[in-house]
């Protein structure tokens, strides 16, 4: 096929060109050309900003595709400017969505059809990816464009471009420092890895019966926040200390009565001047001691994982990575590349929260 990726130099993008062009498929990219990626032999590069409308178009000219792979599309006016120009030149639109979007709940695994969250407390950028979902499935609807919407959930793997994630529990571990768990460490969680995924949105390509569908795309393992770390010190050879942080605190850094670096704060109208945004800022300082999706949404004892039955059923993919070989795939890239000895992370956050709770 000719394909044409959107993006194609970072993580998610760079692993579907390498997929892409592994398999035979004639690659096109067009991003903004200011980030160096080891490409494959023979992928074209287009370049243009796609906060100039006018540089995409000047860009793609006339040409056409059979399948238009768009990981780069954030806003509304991105996927409006590309249904614009593509209307008739393209056999299949593939727009990378998450799962940010799904409302909390209590029943798991979470499906495609689960209620959206368009609240005070989801984030701009969930709140745009359904801006975006909004215009293709009424493009669908009303003029037959053949538009996928495919849901990432937290992705894992070489050239994260996110080191907070599983790149902070690798230099964390190897420090011996303490390691923060929330609450009994009993939640569960989920993640793909990003080959995984870039496989999936090969095979998905030029299938009409996904077209005006959505589509959770994530891996096929779950673990618990101590499992977790238990995997990544497994794999290392290192026996961590571990730190419960009680309920209790937990609960305090979620409704804003104890802030990370802060302290705790002394009065009820101290706590309400928490705006959304610092509220937002915290919750996410507090993802980085373990990686979980939507913490704006998802309280911190709430377990989270998605089905995939859909694209397992449509398209015939199933993930080949368990977690396990995932974080071992990964710090064999960390080690190759130098990054277990050259990253560097903020830890006082992390200091203050285990001198909070008396460890």
């Amino acid at each position: 096929m000719k394909v044409l990726v959107m993006g194609g130099t970072q993580f998610n993008g760079l692993a579907l060109v390498r997929e892409l062009a592994r398999t035979g498929h004639d690659v096109t990219i067009l991003n903004r050309g200011r980030t160096e990626a080891e490409l494959p032999r023979g992928i074209r590069r287009l370049v243009a900003d796609r906060t100039d409308p006018d540089s995409v178009r000047k860009a793609l000219g006339s040409e056409e595709f059979d399948c238009v792979q768009d990981i780069s599309a954030y806003r509304p006016e991105d996927v409006r400017l590309m249904t614009e120009i593509l209307r008739g030149r393209t056999g299949h639109y593939v727009f990378a969505s998450s799962t940010v979007i799904y409302a909390a709940t209590n029943r798991l695994p979470i499906t495609e059809d689960h209620p959206v969250d368009r609240g005070e407390d989801q984030t701009e950028y969930g709140l745009n990816k359904l801006l975006c979902e909004d215009h293709l499935i009424g493009e669908h609807r009303e003029h037959g464009f053949p538009a996928t919407i495919v849901a990432f959930s937290m992705v894992f793997g070489p050239n994260n471009i996110l080191p907070d994630r599983e790149q902070r529990m690798f230099i964390r571990l190897l420090r011996g420092r303490k390691v923060l768990i929330p609450g009994d460490g009993t939640t569960v969680g989920q993640v793909g890895h990003v080959d995984d995924e870039a496989r999936a949105l090969r095979m998905l390509m030029g299938n009409p019966r996904t077209f005006g569908r959505r589509y959770n795309l994530t891996g096929g393992d779950c673990f618990t926040d101590e499992g977790y770390v238990d995997t990544f010190a497994e794999l290392l050879g290192v026996d961590p200390e571990k730190v419960f942080i009680p309920a209790e605190v937990m609960e305090d850094l979620y409704a804003g009565r104890y802030r990370l670096g802060g302290g705790p704060v002394k009065a009820l109208a101290d706590t309400r001047a928490m705006r959304r945004d610092e509220r937002q800022i915290q919750l996410f300082q507090i993802n980085r001691i373990i990686q979980r999706i939507a913490p704006n949404l998802h309280h911190w004892n709430r377990s989270v994982f998605f089905a995939t039955r859909r694209l397992e059923q449509d398209v015939g993919w199933a993930p080949e990575y368990s977690f396990a070989r995932a974080v071992e795939q990964t710090w064999e890239w960390m080690q190759r590349t130098g990054r277990d000895r050259s990253l560097e992370f903020d830890f006082a956050p992390e200091d203050d929260l285990l001198t909070h709770i008396g460890a």
